[in-house]
């Protein structure tokens, strides 16, 4: 049997680099991750450029390229009151939510476990929804607030109910299922009994879509995310121990349960405002990052890629239900959950669980 030689004192682990910007200061940079991120940025940026490019009429990368820089091109009104503000909201949702799904799945350590799963997306849901056909909220920059509100509630109330001298994330996440459940059983009540249009309307936007949507709702989640980045970055930090359990990461100096609380609490607020911005679209949060865990083999979820992945991937199945059946467009919420249940299925074949 050969030993391998032991690590230098202060050695970096294998494929990992250790940068110095500072004498004092050393950031650990794990290379596969940092070149699945370059790849994930190209793949992004190349779904931006094919987004604007398409649809029911086709304009050249050049000609989107001049409309951007002010030309008065024929085609301004279509790409650039059309397609660009909502490519970029389709950007922000999905990278809100490849980071919201990543920080549930790190408290709960449960592939299985997403915003949209444990009813943080029903109780966003059921606030906006109640919100807009009662009338209390006519700008669109209000909806999300109210929508983490209705997030922010049902997770709080699922984290009262699952508290048993401490939280256990399997009771978490079937807590979860059970108050999302409800909260979908109350707004189908309400639409029920609502008006016809009313209630079409209503239905439309429990769908998830990124049509007619555009700067109004993606400047308020841009500016989420952009307070929450303090918190994304210290979080970063805190995934590694916290995928432990719980008797190492508190050996290690952490506050499990104070980490576990504010990690949910920027997942929600993620996930609450990004479904206030375009619906609920499932999946994306489910799906993403166990994607970029896949593509860069680390014992954490890799919050960047999630996010990276979140975008391409809701981008580019925007992409697709604007192109598949023109000039019918299917809600992109419709499509990701096409394609998300049967993984979803997979996942859970893979995951052995057992009665």
């Amino acid at each position: 049997m050969r030993l391998r030689p032991a690590a230098a004192p202060g050695a970096a682990p294998s494929g990992v680099t250790v940068l110095r910007p500072r004498p004092r200061v050393s950031i650990l940079v794990h290379r596969r991750s940092a070149a699945v991120a370059c790849v994930l940025a190209l793949v992004l940026a190349a779904v931006l450029v094919t987004s604007a490019c398409a649809g029911q009429t086709w304009v050249s990368p050049g000609e989107v390229w001049r409309t951007l820089h002010g030309a008065d091109t024929p085609d301004r009104l279509v790409v650039a009151e059309l397609r660009v503000p909502r490519i970029v909201l389709g950007a922000l949702v999905g990278a809100a939510l490849g980071l919201s799904g990543a920080l549930v799945q790190t408290v709960t350590r449960n592939p299985l476990a997403s915003p949209d799963v444990i009813g943080v997306g029903h109780g966003a849901a059921a606030a906006t929804v109640l919100a807009l056909a009662g009338g209390t909220v006519t700008a669109p920059g209000a909806l999300p607030a109210v929508s983490v509100a209705g997030g922010l509630a049902a997770a709080a109330l699922v984290y009262v109910l699952a508290w048993r001298r401490g939280m256990q994330p399997g009771r978490f996440v079937l807590t979860g299922v059970g108050i999302g459940v409800a909260l979908s059983a109350i707004v189908q009540l309400y639409l029920t009994g609502s008006e016809l249009d009313a209630a079409e309307q209503l239905k439309l936007w429990l769908t998830g879509s990124l049509n007619g949507r555009g700067w109004d709702q993606a400047v308020p989640l841009a500016a989420v995310l952009a307070v929450c980045l303090p918190g994304l970055v210290w979080a970063s930090r805190t995934a590694r121990p916290l995928g432990l359990d719980p008797e190492t990461a508190a050996g290690l100096g952490l506050r499990v349960e104070r980490a576990r609380l504010t990690l949910t609490v920027l997942g929600v607020v993620l996930a609450a405002t990004a479904t206030g911005a375009a619906g609920p679209i499932g999946f994306v949060a489910l799906t993403a990052p166990q994607l970029a865990r896949r593509l860069t083999r680390t014992a954490q979820l890799p919050l960047l890629c999630s996010a990276l992945t979140g975008a391409a991937v809701l981008v580019g199945a925007d992409l697709a239900a604007r192109t598949l059946l023109p000039p019918l467009e299917i809600p992109v919420g419709a499509l990701t959950s096409l394609v998300g249940a049967p993984y979803l299925l997979w996942l859970l074949g893979r995951s052995g669980i057992r009665q």
